[in-house]
């Protein structure tokens, strides 16, 4: 609609464009304005504006035949007019014109050549026109054309169809606004830019600062030097330097994430984003989102645009912990990102490209998960090219003690205190227990012994049994003694989760908590202790 502080002239009207085009910052804005106000003008049926952008729809365009170039095209991406007896809209984006092909006909002629078109007093003659019958019921007059352009670069194509001709005054103001428009959209499109790189800034400082929470008091690399170790780092180095899809398997908590980063730091991509996504945290119906973003008003919830994981590691890497825990229905998709190297947002119709490498890591045995249905073959081949298992602490005791005295110092700090010494005792009594845990279980023994050791000398609280009985110890007790009844069953049981919460300090939830030392649900382990009575240890 015309702004009613303008007069209903089509020089005033033309000049009040012109102002409002400086004020428009969204290309979703400037454009409709345009054609909206143009098709305003006495004698104006149908203004269109078609822009150049990557082709999209190259398989079902109506005119391929015709494309030169199936690279780019023109896109109509703004339309305004009505039909001459008014009950025809032409504001769709959809129609059979939606593309032009670059230099043909003469929409496509002046986005490549870059001239101006025209053709004021002019008779339907089947050669000036795609649709002569059109333009003889419509009236159609004339015709003008120009071209987007900003700095040399043609940026798009501006057509306007005349049922009477325009004054010459009229014509020269359209120039003017066609001249305008290239810049405005130019301005538009870099205020855009700037918006996107502030939000991608906002995420990337969201994101950083949840990560330097995780990793408050975990050493900055890979610690150790015992032969397994080496050989580990060796497949690090080797697989770095490519772009290769590693996967990292191991048992929790024996560090699958540092191995990932030590990748991504030797890679020539280290200059970039290393972005994690735990699959294990992410809501089932979220996962989409999480991974490829959204548009404001996708869905209930999304109240603004919203970058995807993969946008967000854009020229960096995506390590993707606990892949094995991504639904089914959600692995096709990923699959397709990986192979395709493209993906839409939800609720935009937009293909963007992920120049991102991949990183997986799980505990899981997928080869496994892919023979009981619960995880795709192709995508299980597609992650593992390169696979690198790491091993648990217990098989790299010789690391034990530069692990032990690096936590000791970094927790020591943290908590502002003089670190305690390490002494032969304390080795001898780590490296006997065999850390179901692994590294991880290793940092909170060390963690609390720190906190512990404000009133007292440092002691490593571990558990007796699980120090000194090997799974084949256990194996041949089973085999000697006589079968438990229900109630000695029951004892062991508290026992057990008793030592368990006593290891993990009352931590039920999350990483390092009882539930996951157990393996188990901590719905489940909740009930469990309610059902045996078993009061949390304070922490």
């Amino acid at each position: 609609m015309q702004d009613p502080s303008c007069p209903d002239h089509d020089l005033d009207s033309l000049k009040c464009l012109l102002l409002d085009l400086a004020r428009q910052r969204s290309v979703e804005d400037l454009l409709p304005l345009i054609v909206t106000r143009l098709c305003d003008l006495n004698g104006a049926a149908l203004a269109r504006i078609w822009t150049i952008n990557p082709g999209d729809i190259c398989d079902t365009c109506p005119m391929r035949q015709e494309c030169p170039d199936q690279t780019r095209c023109l896109h109509l991406v703004a339309s305004a007019g009505r039909s001459l007896d008014g009950t025809e809209d032409w504001s769709g984006l959809n129609g059979k014109h939606r593309r032009f092909p670059l230099g043909v006909r003469k929409v496509g002629r002046i986005a490549v050549t870059g001239e101006q078109l025209e053709m004021t007093i002019l008779k339907p003659d089947g050669e000036w026109i795609a649709d002569p019958q059109w333009a003889v019921r419509e009236h159609i007059r004339g015709i003008i054309g120009h071209p987007l352009s900003f700095q040399q670069e043609i940026l798009g194509v501006l057509f306007v169809f005349l049922r009477q001709p325009p004054s010459e005054e009229a014509v020269t103001w359209l120039r003017m606004i066609a001249d305008h428009a290239g810049a405005a959209i130019a301005n538009a499109r870099a205020f855009e830019q700037i918006e996107h790189l502030r939000s991608q800034l906002e995420l990337e400082n969201e994101y950083l600062r949840d990560e330097v929470k995780a990793a408050t008091g975990s050493p900055g690399g890979v610690i150790g030097q015992s032969p397994g170790l080496r050989k580990i780092l060796e497949q690090v180095a080797l697989v770095a330097a490519t772009e290769a899809t590693v996967l990292i398997t191991g048992e929790s908590g024996v560090g699958k994430e540092l191995i990932a980063r030590a990748i991504h730091e030797q890679s020539p991509r280290s200059r970039g984003p290393m972005i994690k996504v735990n699959c294990a945290s992410i809501p089932r119906d979220l996962f989409e989102s999480e991974f490829f973003g959204h548009i404001e008003g996708a869905f209930t919830g999304a109240v603004r645009d919203r970058m995807g994981r993969f946008e967000l590691a854009d020229g960096g890497t995506l390590f993707l912990d606990e892949v094995g825990e991504i639904p089914l229905e959600m692995q096709s998709k990923l699959l397709r990102v990986l192979q395709e190297g493209t993906y839409e947002r939800i609720g935009e119709e937009q293909t963007r490209h992920a120049d991102v490498r991949i990183i997986a890591a799980t505990n899981r045995d997928l080869q496994q998960e892919v023979e009981a249905k619960r995880f795709r073959q192709d995508l299980y081949y597609r992650l593992s090219v390169f696979p690198i298992d790491m091993i648990p602490l217990r098989q790299r005791k010789e690391d034990i003690p530069e692990l032990a005295a690096t936590f000791l110092e970094t927790q020591s700090r943290k908590l502002g205190l003089s670190v305690p010494p390490l002494k032969k005792k304390h080795i001898r009594d780590l490296q006997t227990y065999d850390w179901p845990g692994n590294v991880r279980e290793l940092q909170n023994v060390i963690e609390r012994a720190v906190i512990r050791a404000r009133t007292g000398p440092l002691q490593f609280d571990l558990p007796t049994t699980a120090a000194t009985v090997s799974p084949v110890d256990v194996e041949s007790a089973n085999e000697s003694r006589e079968p438990l009844t229900d109630r000695e069953m029951k004892q062991l049981e508290r026992s057990n989760l008793q030592a368990v919460l006593k290891l993990t300090g009352g931590k039920i939830y999350g990483t390092g908590g009882a539930a996951e030392y157990l393996g188990v649900h901590p719905a489940t382990l909740s009930s469990r202790l309610k059902a045996l009575d078993i009061k949390r240890p304070s922490r």
